[in-house]
């Protein structure tokens, strides 16, 4: 494979290493406005409304939040230490109708349900960065398909050579996302609604407040360690190998139910019109945001022996994002403030397949 000693020129940020900027195609350019005016000026787009809401953290599930409420009345305001191309969310494969083990698994399958609602409507929009896509899910740890991927629209079992070298294998159809394009298709949709943004490090969660702000709404991620502040947080390091797409159309899943475990690796790539994301690993307790390069060749070698034509794709960059993992995830009401806070983090490596769920129980909440 070409070019894989490639040079770094990415910024470094707590969730984010981009090893190199060059992805063959359109630069990312998400930023956040500074200039006070321009923010005054998009408060005031929308006098009628009054009910002002401060979301925190601009990764997916900040930004979907944001854009759920802005959509059904509320001031909002975003408040984030990072930019969204600075967010682990960037850096995202990202499948959305994979499997679900993340607890509570009665909340997170309904989430699902109406995320892959959502990104399948988006798949008809323009720019939105999301299509749908049928791919292969394979496993080793299971000896039949699950009842859950027999739910799956397309659903269809993979013959021994469909399947590659795995015990079970099949066929499914999922919206796929192109993080980067739709990070940019959110932030869009968020400055036509007036939505200001403050790029801010924040030391507490009442920080962000102003005595006319109804409600803080905590969706920082791994930040909330320090802001809920919540002990029980902990990351999970993913290495992902961008490269450029040599003809497929098709997306590729590893799974396994015990991919919690430390330094799991597993085979998966997932097309984006003129690149490939290519991974994966998981690697708790490690919040390295340098790329390895012995990562980079395992993560190759694995996708070339499912797909041999990767063999002749060129590298174009190592992302490394830091996923936000707890026991559960938590979505509720803060119990124990006199500002009112509703938290919304802990998603671990599928904050884009719970984000609209998750976004529109904040809503019922409020």
């Amino acid at each position: 494979m070409a070019d894989e000693d490639n040079t770094s020129k990415g910024t470094v940020s707590a969730s984010k290493r981009t090893a190199t900027v060059d992805d063959g195609g359109e630069p990312l350019r998400i930023s956040f406005p500074h200039d006070e005016l321009k923010l005054e000026a998009s408060l005031e787009a929308n006098p009628e409304i009054s009910r002002r809401v401060v979301v925190v953290g601009a990764g997916v599930v900040g930004l979907t939040t944001a854009l759920v409420l802005s959509r059904t009345g509320y001031r909002v305001t975003v408040v984030s230490s990072e930019s969204a191309e600075e967010t682990t969310s960037a850096v995202a494969g990202a499948i959305v109708g994979g499997p679900m083990f993340v607890e509570p698994v009665t909340r997170t399958r309904r989430w699902q349900a109406e995320s892959v609602r959502e990104f399948t409507r988006l798949s008809t929009v323009d720019g939105s960065g999301v299509t749908i896509q049928t791919g292969r899910m394979v496993s080793d740890t299971e000896t039949s398909p699950p009842e859950w991927a027999k739910k799956l629209p397309g659903f269809r079992e993979c013959n021994p050579e469909e399947r590659e070298q795995f015990q079970i294998g099949f066929w499914a159809t999922s919206p796929i996302v192109d993080m980067p394009r739709y990070l940019r298709y959110l932030m869009t949709q968020l400055r036509d609604r007036g939505v200001a943004f403050i790029q801010q490090t924040l030391s507490t969660l009442e920080e962000a407040a102003t005595e006319e702000t109804e409600a803080v709404v905590n969706c920082s991620g791994m930040g909330s360690r320090r802001l809920a502040p919540d002990s029980s947080m902990y990351s999970v390091r993913g290495q992902h190998v961008i490269v450029t797409n040599p003809g497929l159309t098709n997306f590729f899943l590893e799974y396994a139910e015990n991919q919690g475990e430390p330094a799991v690796k597993w085979a998966a790539f997932f097309p984006h019109r003129d690149k490939i994301v290519c991974g994966g690993v998981a690697e708790i307790g490690d919040e390295n945001p340098e790329p390895r390069q012995i990562q980079t060749r395992e993560i190759l070698d694995r996708c070339i022996a499912v797909e041999p034509l990767l063999a002749e794709a060129r590298v174009l960059r190592v992302d490394v994002g830091l996923r936000p993992m707890r026991p559960t995830v938590r979505l509720e009401q803060d119990p124990n403030r006199k500002l009112r806070v509703i938290h919304n983090y802990g998603h671990g490596w599928i904050g884009v397949t719970l984000s609209w769920g998750c976004a529109r129980d904040v809503l019922a909440i409020l």
